[in-house]
């Protein structure tokens, strides 16, 4: 996975950098297709704002997350992420409509 991280207003230091990693290393646990990821981190007076935005094959899930504290901030922004994920992953998995409605299932005649 291929995490970008961006700052404005802020200089991103090695800190943030290691801790925005580790935490985004969950979500590529439960979902290993993961192809790119790209983090924005923004300062505006008392405002901590994260935000990402992760391609996923074929599909882009966008999350964030504002707070006081920037840390909380990520914290809070892969947590919605990851429910994010989870969600794709159980519709990407879920094969009840893969043998569409019931206009498409064999006829069936009771003797």
């Amino acid at each position: 996975m291929n995490i970008d991280i961006t700052g404005h207003h802020i200089e991103i230091t090695d800190s943030m950098r290691n801790y925005v990693n580790t935490k985004f290393e969950r979500l590529k646990r439960h979902f290993d297709n993961v192809t790119d990821t790209h983090v924005i981190l923004t300062v505006e007076k008392l405002r901590q704002k994260a935000e990402a935005t992760i391609h996923i094959k074929g599909h882009n899930v966008f999350a964030d997350a504002v707070n006081e504290d920037m840390y909380a901030a990520i914290d809070s922004l892969t947590d919605k992420l990851d429910r994010q994920i989870k969600k794709h992953k159980e519709k990407d998995s879920n094969h009840h409509r893969a043998t569409g409605g019931l206009k498409n299932q064999p006829l069936q005649v009771e003797e």
